[in-house]
């Protein structure tokens, strides 16, 4: 009597589908066995309002100076490129880079 057959093909369809087979019930199981599940109450009168520090104030301070430079910028380069066009276009009807 063989205990172990020396010519496993682990390529034949019949080795894939007990893989497969394995691999599943392995997934199913982990998801549906239990899981503990801790719940912390957090009780109303324990919350606390979050008071900015120093450092956030000047770190939202500094937020905020970057973002109007930013927009300053943008509205530069949005009349710089109407002006651009502008110079394109004659009332005439004619067109040209230098005028």
């Amino acid at each position: 009597m063989k205990i172990w057959n020396k010519n496993i093909c682990l390529t034949s369809p019949a080795s894939i589908l007990i893989i497969v087979a394995l691999l599943f019930s392995t997934i199913v199981l982990a998801n549906v066995w239990p899981k503990e599940v801790i719940i912390e109450e957090v009780k109303v009168d324990e919350e606390k309002p979050w008071i900015p520090t120093k450092e956030d104030i000047a770190y939202q301070d500094s937020m905020y100076n970057i973002i109007q430079n930013t927009q300053n910028d943008i509205t530069d380069i949005k009349e710089d490129i109407v002006y651009i066009l502008e110079r394109l276009d004659y009332e005439d009807g004619t067109w040209d880079s230098i005028r």
